[in-house]
C-alpha cells in the first residue's frame, strides 16, 4: 500500500543518498534520482528510464512520488490564482500565484492552520492542525508549475514558470523549521527545482530563538511581520509578542546572519486608527536604525468577521513619506486577489473538515 512506502519528495539530495544506501544501493543512485523526481510529467518510478531496471523495481517496492492532483482553482479578476490542495488526511491548504509581466510569485503554506492567533488574520482563526511535510510544501510549487505549463499562451500574464517564492501562506514557517529547511534545500538544489535563494523569502511573526538558525542554514531572504512599534499594540495584535517582545525581536534582526547587500523585509499592515499615526512612523524609523532593511506597507485586506479596516491611502502615503525622509526604502504593496479571498491574511482553508483551536 502506498502509505507503507516512502515519499521521495520528502528528501533533499543528501536524504535521497541516505535512503538508497539503506536499501543497499550505492550513493550515486540517490544523485541520479533527484532530476527525475522533479521533472514535469514524471509521476511513477517506472518512468525514470535512466535508472537501472533492477533498481527501479527495488525502489518502486519501497517508495513513490507524491503530487497534488485536481487542485481547487479560483482565478481573480486581476489574474491572481488561488489553489486549494487536499492532503492525504482530508485537510486542505491554500497557495496563491501572483503573476506579473516579468515574474510569477507563489505564496506557499507551511502548516495546516496557524497557532499564532494574530488578531487580523483569518488563518489564525483556524487554530493549528498540523505541520506540513517537506513534500507537501514542495508539491505546492510543483502544482503551480504544472498549472503554468498547461495554461494557453494567451492567458499568461507572466513567464511560464514559478520564479519567486514566499513562505507567507498558512502557518508560521519557523514553527515547522526542519521541514521548511528541507523544502528550501530541495527548491534550491540545481538538480531539483533550481530556484535561487535570492528569490525565496521566509516570513516570520517573530519566533526569535529560531531566526538565527534559519539564517545559518539557508540562503533565503527573511521577512518579519511587524505591524506595530510598541509592545502594548503588538501584544494586542500578535500574541507572540508577549513571549518575544519587540526589543528581543529587533536585537535578533540586528544580529541576523545574512550576506552583504541583503536586507530584512519588514511587513507592516496599515490598520486605520490602530498603528498608522505619524508618531508611529517616526518611532518605526527610530527602531529600525542599524538594521539593513526595507519596509513593505500593506493596505489591510478587509476580512469577514474581523473588526479591522485599512488605513485610507492618504494616511499610508503620509506614513511612507516619514520613513522615506528617514532614508528607508519603503514600498506600498498593492492588494492582489482580494475578490477570491486570496490576499494577505485571507487564507482560511474554509473547506477544512478538521478545524480546531489550540
Amino acid at each position: 500500500m502506498m502509505e507503507m512506502r516512502t515519499d521521495l519528495r520528502n528528501f533533499d539530495q543528501q536524504g535521497l543518498i541516505t535512503f538508497v544506501e539503506e536499501l543497499g544501493q550505492p550513493a550515486f543512485r540517490g544523485r541520479q534520482m533527484m532530476p527525475w523526481i522533479y521533472r514535469p510529467g514524471i509521476t511513477r518510478i517506472e518512468e525514470m528510464t535512466d535508472l537501472a531496471k533492477d533498481f527501479r523495481r527495488i525502489l518502486a517496492e519501497h517508495a513513490y512520488i507524491s503530487r497534488f492532483d485536481d487542485p481547487i482553482v479560483e482565478k481573480a479578476m486581476d489574474g491572481t490564482v488561488k489553489f486549494g490542495f487536499r492532503l492525504h488526511d482530508g485537510n486542505i491548504i491554500e497557495s496563491v500565484l501572483i503573476p506579473e509581466p516579468d515574474r510569477n510569485t507563489l505564496c506557499i503554506s507551511s502548516q495546516v492552520g496557524c497557532a499564532m492567533h494574530c488578531a487580523f488574520c483569518l488563518t489564525g482563526t483556524m487554530g493549528i492542525i498540523r505541520n506540513l511535510a517537506p513534500a507537501e510544501i514542495v508539491n505546492q510549487v510543483c502544482a503551480a508549475r504544472d498549472y503554468l505549463l498547461a495554461e494557453p499562451e494567451e492567458t499568461l500574464i507572466g513567464p511560464r514558470a514559478v520564479t519567486n517564492l514566499v513562505y507567507m501562506g498558512m502557518g508560521e514557517p519557523l514553527n515547522n523549521l526542519e521541514n521548511v529547511l528541507t523544502s528550501l534545500s530541495i527548491l534550491t538544489e540545481q538538480k531539483g527545482l533550481d530556484l535561487t535563494g535570492r528569490r525565496i523569502t521566509v516570513s516570520t511573526c517573530g519566533i526569535v530563538p529560531k531566526m538565527h538558525e534559519l539564517g545559518r542554514r539557508s540562503t533565503a531572504n527573511l521577512a518579519v511581520s511587524l505591524h506595530a512599534v510598541d509592545d502594548e499594540t503588538r501584544n494586542r495584535l500578535m500574541p507572540v509578542n508577549r513571549i518575544h517582545p519587540l526589543d528581543a525581536l529587533f536585537e535578533a534582526c540586528r544580529t541576523y546572519p545574512m550576506p552583504k547587500r541583503r536586507r530584512i523585509m519588514f511587513e507592516y499592515l496599515m490598520l486605520d486608527g490602530v498603528n498608522d499615526s505619524p508618531a508611529e512612523a517616526r518611532e518605526l524609523a527610530r527602531r529600525l536604525r542599524l538594521i539593513p532593511c526595507k519596509i513593505n506597507l500593506l493596505p489591510y485586506n478587509n476580512c469577514p468577521d474581523l473588526p479591522y479596516r485599512s488605513s485610507p491611502m492618504e494616511k499610508i502615503l503620509a506614513f511612507q513619506k516619514i520613513l522615506m525622509d528617514a532614508h528607508y526604502s519603503v514600498f506600498i504593496r498593492s492588494s492582489r486577489g482580494a475578490d477570491i479571498l486570496a490576499a494577505c491574511g485571507q487564507l482560511a482553508g474554509e473547506r477544512n473538515p478538521n478545524q480546531r483551536s489550540e
